[in-house]
């Protein structure tokens, strides 16, 4: 095991001793099961004794699941709590799970798809959710935690060398969900600092795209995902659904804000109703403007 988080020894600690303990008894029980069975087989005992009981053999069964249990809640209990106490320095970032993405917001407003932090500075994770039940799961440090939606869940960690670690959701969200990827990024601190320091400014559309989970759904080459493709749709006519009722519309700018604030008011046939969280919410005036002008563009 080679954890990359300042708590991930003690983690694999419980999971090394828990395993060992288990193999132990496998074999143990293995061997007890063999003897009993050549030494105690009919054709040597063919009119069997009764066998009375052993105080000493039931008080050994007793006490020792006992202590075996009393060891393995130290060891958990150890990692868990160092992990739910979380440092007063550490940096917070705000995480936020979305059908099928991530977004990773810091102190100063910048946002990214992905979590750069410094190495071995702690980290302090604010996690939520838009819409349904994500689980935010580092395997390399050792880290799963619930973004709930409504509810405010919180995780820590330091990074204790440099690297790239693969994030997942550990809970099912829907038909994307194995999609719901990014990356860890821990960099040095004084890298970190520049990087961080660059004024974000206003995200441009294309990036929206990304950070507001568009692409997790929508393509941007023509293939079919959830939604429908964002290439060429400025424009063209389609096929929805409102109330129930087939109609012809135009793509147009009107059309495009009200699918971002009512998703299934004017639904393009032929794909679920009920996946897209409405984005009032969500998504800022001009950053609207910004992500339909990209729309316009991509032919």
């Amino acid at each position: 095991m080679n954890g990359a988080s300042s708590y991930s020894g003690l983690v694999d600690n419980a999971f090394i001793f828990i395993l060992g303990t288990s193999v132990l008894l496998l074999i143990g029980v293995t061997l007890a099961m063999i003897i009993m069975v050549v030494k105690y087989r009919r054709s040597k005992h063919p009119n069997p004794a009764q066998i009375e009981g052993s105080v000493t053999l039931e008080t050994l069964w007793t006490v020792l699941p006992t202590i075996l249990v009393l060891v393995m809640f130290y060891y958990g209990w150890a990692g868990f709590k160092v992990m739910r106490d979380i440092p007063d320095d550490a940096m917070p970032v705000t995480v936020t799970g979305q059908m099928w993405s991530w977004v990773f917001e810091y102190e100063n407003g910048k946002q990214s798809t992905e979590l750069i932090v410094p190495t071995g500075r702690n980290v302090k994770l604010n996690l939520e959710s838009v819409d349904v039940i994500h689980s935010f799961f580092v395997p390399a440090f050792r880290l799963k935690e619930d973004c709930v939606p409504g509810r405010h869940n919180k995780a820590w960690f330091k990074s204790t060398r440099d690297g790239e670690y693969n994030i997942f959701c550990a809970e099912y969200c829907g038909e994307r969900h194995s999609a719901m990827l990014s990356l860890v990024k821990s960099i040095p601190p004084r890298e970190f600092d520049e990087w961080l320091g660059v004024d974000p400014g206003p995200p441009e559309g294309a990036q929206l795209l990304t950070i507001k989970g568009c692409t997790a759904c929508h393509s941007l080459d023509g293939s079919k995902l959830i939604g429908p493709t964002f290439k060429g749709v400025f424009g063209i006519t389609e096929t929805v659904l409102t109330d129930g009722v087939a109609r012809e519309i135009v793509v147009d700018e009107e059309y495009i804000r009200k699918s971002m604030l009512e998703p299934d008011a004017d639904l393009v046939e032929g794909y679920p109703k009920g996946l897209m969280p409405p984005q009032g919410t969500l998504v800022k005036d001009e950053e609207m403007d910004a992500i339909i002008e990209v729309l316009k563009e991509l032919k």
